[in-house]
């Protein structure tokens, strides 16, 4: 028997009350109160720093590879008693491929972007759960899974390799009304940790980043016994902080129950579709603002 949507006394969902008009700012929007007072807490903060200040570096794989430092956040904030959906999705930082200069241990730009990848979300597998189970536990992504494989078929997340990235967080509230696409706006939002942002690489380039992995890894110990470096310790220039400006995405995300929508909503890019403990979720992407807007 698959999920079902269940109504709850907390207030959440009110019939008849006006939706967010479209092509509003999914930021402006009005947001459903069970979202509104939600907030995030990143775990392991000062390791996720530690590799920013050198310049983080996640390896791709064909198959796919776990994140080191893994995400994982403790929540507050939500309805006990209501259902949420957590997902995560990967954005460019910026419109520029990069090449590593070992000379001078720098990230340098090599030129333009590839062309973009198909964009994915990674649903957590507990979701949907109750805001109650949410709160009382660390949430880790620990399943998830990063490829260059643009065939892969197994759900990972598809980045070019020598690109810039910046993971995002969405916690959305499963709206069992009908017409719950009318308020796709306002059931979700979204985090950004800035010190999360990474290089994609097909092996790592600078050894620092390699060093650091084995110390703080605890699953690295093959690699920790086997792994010498090929020169000396220098100082290292990660890739520049400076808040981005290239237009990036923003999500809009629709729950629905027993019914599909074939197009996306209006101003929104065609929606991709996964069927879920017996929901439908579409996610719909489209451009708006500059990321740093997103930041505020």
């Amino acid at each position: 028997i698959g999920w079902e949507p269940q109504w709850h006394p907390s207030g959440c969902f009110t019939q008849g009350k006006e939706p967010t008009k479209q092509g509003v700012s999914s930021q402006l929007a009005r947001k459903n109160q069970c979202v509104s007072g939600v907030t995030v807490q990143l775990e392991m903060r000062s390791l996720w720093e530690e590799f920013n200040s050198l310049g983080t570096e996640m390896i791709v794989t064909k198959a796919g590879r776990r994140m080191f430092p893994t995400f994982q956040v403790k929540i507050s904030g939500m309805d006990p008693l209501a259902d949420y959906v957590l997902l995560m999705d990967f954005v460019p930082l910026d419109d520029k491929r990069y090449r590593y200069a070992f000379h001078s241990s720098a990230w340098l730009v090599a030129g333009k972007a590839d062309p973009a990848t198909p964009g994915r979300v990674h649903f957590h597998p507990d979701s949907p759960a109750k805001g109650g189970q949410w709160m009382r536990q660390i949430v880790s992504f620990d399943k998830l899974k990063l490829t260059n494989n643009l065939m892969d078929d197994n759900g990972h997340i598809i980045l070019n390799s020598m690109h810039r990235y910046q993971p995002r967080f969405h916690v959305v509230v499963v709206d069992p009304r009908p017409d719950s696409e009318r308020y796709a706006q306002e059931n979700f939002k979204s985090f950004i940790f800035t010190e999360t942002q990474f290089m994609a690489v097909t092996a790592y380039q600078n050894h620092r980043i390699t060093q650091l992995k084995i110390a703080s890894n605890p699953f690295a110990k093959g690699f920790r016994e086997s792994w010498k470096p090929s020169r000396p310790a220098m100082e290292v220039r990660g890739p520049s902080l400076h808040q981005p400006t290239h237009p990036l995405t923003y999500m809009t995300l629709l729950v629905t129950y027993g019914k599909l929508y074939t197009t996306a909503m209006p101003g929104y890019s065609k929606a991709s579709t996964t069927e879920y403990n017996g929901a439908y979720y579409q996610v719909s992407l489209y451009k708006i603002v500059p990321l740093e807007k997103y930041y505020s």
